[in-house]
């Protein structure tokens, strides 16, 4: 059995916890807080393995093969070192560390100790961002002109997500990141970004902000992310490509794809896993136990931080 403990008993331990659940044959998990009485809770729920006061405590049982970082990204970097020089993988929740450069120090640390760190990228595996992958492969709908890419929403914080010194900046880097990783996984190669904020948003406090972009052989386009707009069943939302044959409407999250082409489709891409959790376990346990690193690389998850990198410094000039 796979043993992987969680460092952190909070939204993300709960999402994962529930995915893991259907690897239960293959894989045990504890949980790791600073308060005992939470980490015993979150084990009680789960039908965890251990609960262990303080994260050092995980790290340093001899069963953990693997830790879950689940932390506010500040504290990220040090976690997976820590794990790293303790003889365990790590898993690191997105965003996973405040800078690019911090990754060249994770590679050779884990390089150093014989282990793999993944980056728990989820919109990577989901079934939506294939399909429309596949689309746009075939050529369905001929030259792509334009993407509009609509991830608005209300998202409540009040929580470490609105101090930086602790997530590391605002809405973008937080939560946009996990579409800035949609946008370079799409197929092509994304030339020039530049974010733009409404009046009264200040850069790396913001809670909205227009991203405008354009590849160096695909659509230009924009994406829209907000935590501040009301939308329908609190995420329901619509986003389009247009190509010179044809055009793409999608709901964001990946309920339906419709192409309006030569050759139409119609689909619901992933119902049973909308948001590629599963898909992503399914991808990381194996690479776990065999050492080697997952279909999406520690490589692919810097060049997100590094796109993240170029709209914050333009932003700041």
């Amino acid at each position: 059995m796979l043993h992987i403990a969680f460092l952190g008993c909070g939204f993300a331990a709960e999402l994962h916890g529930k995915t893991l659940g259907h690897f239960r044959d293959t894989v045990r998990i504890s949980f790791a807080s600073r308060s005992p009485e939470k980490a015993e809770a979150f084990r009680e729920k789960f039908r965890g393995y251990r609960s262990y006061t303080g994260y050092e405590a995980a790290l340093q049982d001899p069963e953990v093969d693997a830790v879950m970082i689940l932390t506010p990204p500040a504290s990220h970097l040090d976690l997976t070192l820590a794990a790293l020089q303790a003889g365990k993988h790590a898993i690191v929740e997105k965003p996973p560390f405040l800078h690019s450069e911090d990754f060249t120090t994770v590679g050779q640390a884990a390089q150093n100790a014989g282990r793999q760190v993944m980056i728990a990228e989820n919109y990577f595996y989901k079934p939506l961002r294939r399909k429309l992958a596949e689309v746009i492969r075939e050529g369905r709908i001929g030259r792509p002109l334009f993407l509009h890419l609509n991830a608005v929403k209300q998202q409540q914080t009040a929580d470490w997500r609105d101090q930086p010194e602790l997530s590391g900046g605002g809405a973008l880097f937080e939560g946009g990141i996990h579409w800035i990783s949609f946008l370079n996984q799409l197929g092509w190669q994304l030339d020039a970004v530049r974010g733009f904020l409404p009046h009264g948003e200040n850069p790396g406090k913001e809670r909205s902000i227009l991203v405008g972009f354009n590849y160096q052989e695909g659509p230009a386009g924009m994406l829209s992310y907000s935590w501040d707009v009301p939308s329908w069943f609190k995420g329901l939302r619509i986003s389009r490509l247009f190509g010179s044959k044809g055009s793409v409407t999608f709901e964001t999250n990946g309920v339906f794809l419709m192409a309006r082409a030569a050759r139409p489709v119609f689909c619901f891409p992933g119902l049973r896993d909308l948001t590629g959790y599963r898909a992503m376990f399914a991808d990381f346990l194996p690479a776990l136990r065999e050492n080697r690193q997952p279909a999406f690389t520690l490589e692919m998850a810097r060049k997100d931080i590094e796109t993240i990198e170029r709209i914050s410094k333009q932003l700041q000039d």
